[in-house]
């Protein structure tokens, strides 16, 4: 049963699929297969009858070239406006994507999607405008010819002669959700032509010579026919996976497709994309560089080619490895492959016969997996891959002069020692002009260098001298060897050479971001972690760096180095796209590529948590190396973004739960401290008052001191609570005046006895004890609560008073007799509505009365301590301590 419901369970990467395409708008392409079939005029119909209905459908662009069927079409449909831009010193009208966002209909209808925008406009591509139409919720209408897919861009050129500019990414049709085929037959389509409804008289004529031809219009037919039966078929198996219906999709077909930094490589992916839609496969580009072969052209070409099989709907990835056919049998067993692609020059084999053909080892090393050979004139794929990379005029004039010198050099030193030095040990000098030729300018220096050295030794110091020609068998035999050693040696000296070259860089980078993250790793302030990320990159590439946040529903500049960098309005639109499509925006972007900033998104464990800003006024774009160093440290940012937010919230979770612990204890607090003497007072209150004559007085006496004990009571909690407001507000202002403490220790204690007159209370007082600086009143209410808090855990022994100087001190101590308190709670006797025991079981008071006293006395500039066991293992002292008055304050006083 379980093995059963695993096989019919749906796939839940089309669920989660479909269920993003839930909160975005739907896309409806109407296909043709040429210029005129009828894709605007049947868009425009089918919007007139939903319009008809009551939908809420309107026109945002709709091209008719002059067509006066398809322009009778739009009378009656809301139409928005088009923009003016001026360009060139012309006025030309495009598309409003912003007049469309704020009208926001449910349907849209823009025609001509693989039109390209005016230069500065929001998006280069038209299909780039309706994409983020979809995400604002809105339903597309467009129309396209299927010459402009860009996995068919090249076969039409070669069916048609014409050359295809305007291009839309396969990926844009393979999303959508209705692709509706327009249809017409050449013989129809020439037919119209003719008559004028395709283009006007004059441009007719030259479409019929030229596009307009039957074998042209056929082979475009069949590619549209082919093209929207693959969408039908995608659609099918969709709804198989989404309803866990079986069928023989599940074991599919799987594409390798390898690809290089050369020319073919391209026709090689196109090719692919074809394949893989005919087969309905899956397929994957890998781009093969050896480990030394990493210049910046390579990397901008490879970027430039994985980018457009992404585009074509390809997984990709990047492989760098000296054995190529090694690491593509890797490969295609790991990701369970079918099929390989490879490209294979016609010209290659005769460029170099020696050379291994890549194609050719695979076909030897895959037996089981079938191997589709593109050919083409184009510099293909070599299996050795070039290991000079292209160089400027003046490395090019380096790598040549130094070879020559480092020869010359030392065949005038051979010559020198030619009379004390056998010429056969004059080769070991050749042989370090080799290396060093390698080791200062790398492999082509290194080759130069070899047959410099064959040459020279072999004219100035073997028989017959000064002449190419070799006499001795055996000397032929070793200069052979000198040259093959020559050449193995150059070229690991060159090899090496890179390598290091190569490592100084990965360490240079390695270092540096090691240094960014430990700098990070110490900053738990988000403010900080901005700054030191901004900092960091500025002085990496040397650009202006933004950062910015979201901060009220909109994205605000939190950090710029240099500090005076802002933003205008264009600039903030391409962070704010940046920011809410989770890609990049702005220069050497598809997304407002004309500004001069280029906007990142930091992508960290919440999503996307803010955007990076890099300035490109000053150089060209991100090169392969500096966009993965800008990977590596949004990487590190994120994390340290991460955990400062991490730091803020669980500060605001701690403060929430203090604050709801302090809240809870209140109305505790006022449940019990208020409810009880309320209770007290209203009961007597009662009583007198049904009663009222009946009661004998004596207990008319006792209801009334009832009455009056229970309301001191009440105005002591009040009291409290308004002290306590006030030393947290910061409003308790305490006098620093000299004070009697003997004087004030008295009227305390006859202020608690008055209370409670049963109380018995032993005092020790010093007869020379000096004047204290501070605020009587604050002292006396501090003693009275000490002495009001050691009547309540005292039980039933005497509570001790004890005062005495202490240095530059007056030291006062109340003890009492009772249980003590446990050594781990000592330190939170002093927080507020802290009790000891619960009597009821809860003790009486509020649990403030200490708080308050901690904030009298360190208002006055004294201290209050706990002591536990304070008498024979029981008791608990507490002892203040405050500054003696100085001698000038006490002669004023």
């Amino acid at each position: 049963m379980t093995d059963h419901g695993q096989k019919n369970r749906p796939d839940p990467d089309k669920l989660l699929e479909l269920a993003a395409r839930e909160t975005r708008g739907k896309l409806t392409v109407f296909l043709g297969a040429a210029p005129g079939v009828g894709k605007t005029y049947a868009m425009l119909l089918r919007a007139r009858r939903l319009k008809e209905d009551g939908a809420d459908i309107v026109v945002g662009l709709v091209e008719t070239h002059g067509r006066i069927e398809t322009a009778e079409l739009l009378d009656g449909l809301e139409s928005i406006p088009r923009k003016q831009v001026r360009y060139r010193g012309k006025v030309l009208e495009e598309f409003d994507i912003d007049a469309s966002i704020a009208r926001k209909p449910k349907i849209l209808v823009v025609d001509e999607l693989a039109h390209s925008n005016v230069p500065g406009s929001r998006h280069p591509k038209r299909y780039q405008d309706i994409e983020e139409l979809l995400w604002q919720g809105i339903d597309v209408w467009t129309a396209m010819n299927v010459q402009h897919l860009e996995s068919l861009s090249d076969v039409v050129t070669s069916i048609t002669g014409v050359t295809v500019r305007e291009i839309v990414p396969d990926v844009v049709l393979k999303r959508a959700d209705d692709v509706l085929l327009v249809d017409l037959s050449p013989a129809e389509l020439i037919m119209r032509l003719k008559e004028g409804k395709v283009y006007l008289p004059g441009n007719a004529e030259r479409a019929a010579a030229g596009f307009f031809k039957p074998a042209n219009l056929t082979a475009l037919r069949e590619l549209a026919l082919r093209r929207t039966a693959d969408r039908v078929d995608d659609q099918m198996i969709d709804l198989l996976r989404e309803n866990s219906i079986e069928g023989p999709w599940a074991t599919g077909e799987r594409l390798l497709v390898c690809v290089g930094p050369d020319d073919l490589s391209e026709k090689v992916v196109r090719t692919a994309s074809r394949l893989a839609s005919g087969l309905n496969a899956r397929w994957l580009v890998v781009s093969l560089t050896e480990t030394d072969d990493a210049g910046e052209a390579t990397g901008k070409r490879l970027d430039e080619l994985l980018g457009l099989a992404e585009r074509l709907g390809a997984e990709t990835r990047r492989v760098i490895a000296e054995d190529f056919v090694e690491e593509i049998f890797r490969i295609a067993r790991r990701e369970n492959v079918t099929q390989i692609v490879v490209g294979r020059p016609r010209s290659a084999r005769w460029a170099n016969p020696f050379r291994r053909s890549l194609p050719n080892e695979i076909i030897k090393r895959f037996t089981d997996i079938g191997v589709h050979i593109v050919t083409g004139e184009e510099r293909g794929i070599s299996y050795a891959a070039p290991s000079m990379r292209q160089r400027s005029g003046p490395e090019l004039a380096k790598a040549i002069a130094v070879p020559i010198a480092a020869t010359v050099v030392t065949t005038l030193l051979g010559l020198a020692a030619s009379d004390i030095v056998h010429a056969q040990n004059l080769s070991m000098l050749f042989l370090v002009a080799v290396i060093l030729s390698g080791m200062i300018c790398g492999r082509l220096s290194a080759v130069i260098a070899a047959g410099l050295s064959f040459v020279f030794y072999n004219f100035f110091f073997l028989e017959p001298l000064h002449d190419l020609s070799i006499a001795k068998p055996h000397q032929l035999f070793s200069l052979i060897i000198f040259l093959a050693v020559a050449l193995m040696i150059g070229d690991l000296a060159g090899r090496l050479r890179d390598q290091v070259a190569q490592s100084r860089n990965q360490a240079k980078n390695t270092q540096a971001l090691y240094e960014f993250s430990r700098k990070l790793s110490g900053t738990a302030r988000l403010d900080d972690v901005l700054i030191s990320s901004a900092s960091h990159l500025h002085s990496t590439f040397g650009s202006g760096v933004v950062i910015l946040m979201p901060d009220d529903n909109d994205l605000s500049l939190q950090a710029a180095w240099p500090p005076d960098l802002t933003l205008d309005g264009t600039d903030m639109t391409a962070a704010r796209w940046a920011y809410e499509k989770n890609e990049r925006a702005g220069a050497d972007t598809a997304t407002l590529p004309q500004i001069g900033w280029q906007f990142l998104p930091i992508h960290t464990s919440n999503g996307v948590s803010g955007v990076l800003g890099l300035s490109m006024d000053d150089q060209p774009g991100l090169s392969e190396n500096d966009d993965r160093m800008v990977t590596a440290i949004l990487d590190q940012t994120a994390i340290a973004i991460d955990r400062a937010q991490l730091v803020r919230e669980n500060a605001k979770t701690a403060a929430l739960q203090e604050s709801e612990k302090l809240h809870t204890a209140l109305f505790s607090s006022l449940s019990h401290d208020l409810k009880t003497p309320l209770a007290s007072i209203t009961g007597a209150v009662t009583t007198l008052r049904e009663l009222g004559s009946r009661i004998k007085a004596h207990t008319r006496d006792d209801l009334l001191l009832a009455i009056e004990e229970e309301a001191a009571r009440l105005t002591r909690f009040v009291a409290n609570l308004f002290d306590m407001t006030r030393i947290e507000a910061g409003t308790l202002k305490a006098k620093k005046l000299p004070v009697d403490a003997a004087e004030v220790i008295a009227s305390s204690i006859e202020r608690m006895k008055k209370l409670k007159p049963g109380i018995v209370i032993e005092t020790s007082i010093a007869s020379d004890l000096p004047m204290v600086n501070g605020d009587a009143s604050l002292l006396g209410q501090t003693m009275f609560n000490l002495l009001d808090n050691a009547a309540k855990y005292a039980g039933d022994g005497p509570i001790a008073v004890y005062a005495k100087q202490d240095g530059e001190e007056v030291a006062i101590s109340v003890t009492d007799q009772g249980k003590g308190i446990p050594p781990k709670d000592l330190d939170k006797i002093f927080d507020k509505f802290y009790r000891r025991v619960k009597s009821d079981g809860r003790a009486p008071g509020t649990g403030l009365g200490l708080s308050i006293s901690r904030g009298f006395i360190e208002s006055m500039g004294g201290t209050i301590k706990a002591e536990s066991p304070a008498i024979r293992k029981r008791g608990t002292r507490f002892i203040v301590r405050l500054p003696v008055a100085g001698p000038e304050r006490a002669a004023v006083a």
